[in-house]
């Protein structure tokens, strides 16, 4: 089973990816990563050299080459994965997606932490990066509430979560 873990950035993709990649004895990769060592260099050099459509582009055919290479697989997205060339319905189509969906303020505090890492956040003040995960937020929302499964993580311990997701597993199957 393929497992694309999708929400904006700073809610965990990563984090849960990896835990439920060891729970359920799947391999995890991050998609993030991934365009990282095939480029060989980061994000943010991409973004920065080569500019967003690059990357999105990339980003798709990385997506693709993965799913078609991994019969099961967790894979954490990047926040804008699902909002470009139709990936949300590509991953909906090959195995079962599912938001994390961060409440603002918790958020908010993990950005503001991890904003120099993040090369669409990177010189933002406190004002403009609350502007900017709202407007975001919003404009990838139709995007994400596409996903199978919708988890608000606050509080969420592993075994919960893997029950969600085990359960929509089982739901497919059938």
């Amino acid at each position: 089973m393929r497992i694309y873990l999708i929400g904006f950035m700073g809610v965990g993709k990563t984090h849960w990816g990896k835990q439920l990649g060891r729970r359920l004895e799947l391999p995890f990769l991050d998609l993030d990563e991934v365009i990282e060592q095939d480029a060989g260099k980061s994000v943010t050099d991409i973004f920065e050299q080569e500019g967003e459509e690059h990357f999105r582009m990339k980003e798709r055919e990385v997506l693709h080459l993965l799913s078609e290479t991994h019969e099961s697989i967790v894979l954490s997205c990047g926040g804008g994965a699902p909002c470009f060339f139709n990936n949300i319905d590509y991953m909906n189509e090959k195995g079962i997606t599912v938001w994390i969906d961060t409440p603002f303020e918790i958020l908010l505090g993990r950005l503001r932490q991890n904003k120099d890492n993040r090369p669409l956040l990177q010189g933002f003040d406190d004002e403009q990066l609350k502007a900017y995960i709202v407007k975001k937020n919003a404009d990838r929302r139709i995007y994400y509430e596409r996903a199978k499964i919708r988890i608000d993580d606050t509080g969420l311990k592993l075994e919960a979560f893997t029950k969600l997701i085990e359960k929509e597993m089982a739901n497919s199957e059938s």
